[in-house]
């Protein structure tokens, strides 16, 4: 596995080193060695899968708030995604720096994403499925610390590749960043 730094302190592409043969190919989506030898610490706590059957389907921007904040590894089964991270961390050297990309199952990339950061997706594709290592667990009886804005929040003035077609209510409910 190849970790390709970000434009976000401690935010990596992930690069899986595939191997081929008549059957297909084989890869590793998951290495707890690795990420220690990169001095990144994660557990994984819980897993969740997103499966998103319309185009230009959008999540995000959500995050956790301390004491409950969590990293993540994204990685597509299928599809393709334009996805954004933005660093909220008030005491991080890349505070408000976004980090943006697109994801095909073609350029066999992750993501990892550390705690404390937003993100946000948009499918480019009918059924893409996303699926997540959590490092902690989601906590329903805890909302108040799952937090989220706007995605055209015109502070961060994202040009996503698409206009959205599909958001959830809770998405579109969310303030501008500024309010939160």
């Amino acid at each position: 596995m190849i970790f390709k730094k970000t434009k976000i302190d401690g935010c990596y592409k992930i690069i899986p080193k595939k191997n081929y043969d008549l059957r297909g190919s084989f890869h590793r989506s998951f290495c707890k060695n690795i990420l220690k030898n990169k001095k990144i610490k994660f557990d994984i706590k819980q897993c969740n899968i997103s499966i998103n059957t319309k185009k230009y389907t959008l999540r995000g921007f959500h995050f956790q708030r301390k004491p409950y904040r969590e990293s993540k590894i994204l990685m597509l089964i299928c599809g393709s995604i334009y996805n954004v991270t933005i660093d909220v961390r008030k005491n991080s050297k890349t505070y408000l720096k976004k980090y943006i990309t697109k994801m095909s199952l073609k350029k066999n990339e992750a993501i990892f994403i550390p705690a404390g950061c937003a993100n946000a997706f948009l499918t480019l594709e009918k059924n893409t499925i996303i699926h997540y290592y959590m490092n902690s667990y989601f906590e329903e009886n805890l909302q108040k610390n799952y937090s989220g804005f706007k995605y055209n929040d015109k502070y961060f003035a994202i040009k996503w590749p698409h206009k959205p077609l599909i958001i959830s209510k809770k998405d579109n409910s969310y303030n501008s960043f500024l309010k939160i």
